[in-house]
């Protein structure tokens, strides 16, 4: 079942949904401040093909994992790195190569950075594209769901 984690435009926490085609809007816990959603039924079975949130159709797919946690534990590593001559960083490269394995993939809105777990078209959906992130975020532009290719 698919998971939808959209961010509160009033107080910035995460708002936890599961898709419900009868739902119109998502209430955060922190502030009470609602947000206007539109799930349908292609939702319900975990496939994504527009955004709830924002009804856009761009996406790109990660792994699930915190980057805070991430430039954390390279800092950490790197203050070690004086103790430890640099064993530090190869911990860490372990670390993070078992973490490459065992995570998932998520899927995340360009437009309004909804993030979406368990998605079942999760293969269908490329990585990150900075030029289409740029177009979306800066220009608005829609590209309707179509990755950004050049000829």
């Amino acid at each position: 079942m698919m998971e939808v984690t959209l961010t509160c435009e009033e107080c910035g926490s995460g708002i936890h949904v599961i898709p419900n085609a009868e739902a119109a809007v998502a209430k955060c816990d922190v502030c009470a401040k609602e947000a206007n959603v539109h799930f349908t039924a292609e939702h319900e079975e975990g496939i994504l093909k527009q955004c709830p949130c924002c009804e856009r159709k761009d996406f790109y797919s990660q792994k699930d994992f915190n980057r805070k946690i991430g430039v954390a534990l390279f800092v950490i590593a790197a203050i070690l790195s004086i103790w430890t001559y640099g064993v530090s960083f190869i911990v860490l490269y372990v670390m993070d190569l078992i973490l490459f394995k065992k995570l998932g993939q998520i899927a995340i809105c360009y437009k309004c950075n909804t993030i979406f777990r368990n998605v079942s078209n999760i293969k269908d959906i490329y990585g990150f594209n900075h030029e289409m992130n740029d177009r979306i975020v800066y220009s608005d532009h829609d590209f309707g769901g179509k990755q950004l290719e050049h000829h």
